[in-house]
């Protein structure tokens, strides 16, 4: 995944071993030249446009396994390896990093950690941020540092990897991770049910908090991009919305697990369980959602992530279906993480529809709102894009200052 766009006349520097990455970015730093990393470029309109052009750091060459010792179910490998790759290389000794990761054969590790990507299974398995215990990197004046280690247990020093996870490409650049990974599980399932009202959505997710099964996702989904899954069926007329639980585990535990949910669904509306040969499709489905093929394109939607209190979903996003009746809607409901994303039209004022209705919603739902991505042709503030200064930003400005004090890294790309 991309750490960033480049400008359309950036100088291309292509690296290919983290020593030629330190002296590119210590020559851009002794010359005040921008420099925007990039991995596998899928996520090019993430963050506000650069302000300034420069040369474009393509990481795609940093991209070997380094360490596997799969007994310590650790694994180190270069920023620019894909998830896909990844993924490859865990499946031989059956484990895998649970981390959802769109378009994962051009993503890359380290674009991932720079965007802090996550996707469904985000409520059984955490973030990157739970699995990332060592990074090695290389800041805005071309020092290369390292933060964490190898192995699990190591808490020695500041904790430099939470840092740099999220933070847009603007402090450091990655070259090098080490991972925590998990064992791949034998089988997974899903149970959905349609929804009358959000009312019947809320009393369905108050239920899973007693429920005796383990949910790996809880995803409430609305709006024109589920109104017809191919795994899922039409949604039933009348109905607002659709939760669909995934479930993971051993076979057994699958076995079990899918029909006492029913069981504790039983009523209205009827709950059903995705037929076996529909799981891995649906589970992509709701993986891509997030950033579909054209998001990069001029024509393409504007999409959203709103952070809200879990216990404000259906409150938001039956809100925002108000504001935005186009709007397909992806709620990571068990996180209160929700990703809307709709057509950009000529008539509608999309800053102001952010700024003025959409941010104020999730600020009272006790979150906030960002742009994941938005099309070439839309010119969109630092406020809209990233949302009104918080107290925190000018102690954010000042570790941006210690890591890159001349602002060569994404200049103006990200909050500060």
């Amino acid at each position: 995944m991309a750490k960033t766009a480049p400008p359309p006349s950036s100088a291309v520097v292509r690296i290919t071993d983290q020593a030629q990455l330190a002296d590119a970015v210590r020559d851009a730093h002794a010359s005040e030249t921008a420099l925007f990393p990039c991995g596998g470029n899928t996520q090019p309109n993430f963050g506000l446009r650069p302000t300034r052009s420069g040369k474009t750091l393509d990481l795609a060459g940093l991209s070997r396994p380094v360490d596997y010792p799969a007994r310590d179910m650790t694994i180190t490998a270069e920023a620019g390896m894909t998830l896909a790759a990844l993924a490859e290389t865990l499946a031989q000794a059956g484990q895998r990093l649970p981390v959802d990761v769109p378009r994962a054969a051009q993503a890359t590790l380290g674009g991932a950690i720079a965007t802090n990507a996550s996707g469904p299974r985000r409520y059984g398995n955490g973030t990157l941020r739970d699995y990332v215990i060592g990074i090695s990197a290389v800041d805005g004046r071309g020092v290369a540092f390292k933060a964490g280690g190898r192995v699990v247990k190591n808490v020695a020093g500041y904790d430099l990897c939470k840092l740099l996870i999220g933070s847009l490409g603007t402090l450091a650049v990655v070259s090098q991770v080490t991972l925590k990974v998990k064992p791949t599980p034998e089988a997974s399932a899903f149970v959905a049910c349609d929804l009358t009202d959000f009312a019947a959505a809320e009393a369905r997710l108050a239920a899973l908090v007693t429920s005796r099964t383990t949910s790996a996702a809880i995803e409430l989904l609305a709006g024109p991009a589920w109104q017809n899954d191919l795994a899922l069926g039409e949604i039933a007329g009348g109905a607002v919305a659709r939760l669909v639980v995934g479930l993971e585990g051993t076979r057994e535990e699958i076995a079990w697990m899918a029909p006492q949910l029913l069981r504790e669904w039983e009523g209205k509306p009827s709950p059903r369980a995705v037929a076996d040969a529909e799981v891995a499709a649906l589970w992509a489905r709701l993986v891509e959602f997030s950033n579909p093929r054209d998001a990069a394109s001029a024509s393409g939607p504007i999409i959203l992530k709103a952070g809200v209190l879990p216990g404000q979903t259906t409150r938001f996003v039956s809100a925002l279906r108000e504001s935005v009746p186009d709007a397909s809607i992806q709620a990571h409901a068990g996180n209160g993480i929700v990703v809307a994303r709709w057509p950009v039209k000529p008539d509608r004022d999309v800053a102001k529809l952010i700024i003025q209705r959409l941010q104020p919603l999730a600020q009272s739902c006790g979150g906030q709102v960002v742009v994941l991505s938005y099309p070439g042709g839309l010119d969109l503030t630092r406020q809209a894009v990233w949302g009104g200064a918080s107290e925190s930003l000018a102690m954010m400005r000042s570790v941006k200052n210690q890591f890159d004090p001349k602002g060569i890294l994404n200049p103006g790309r990200f909050v500060y």
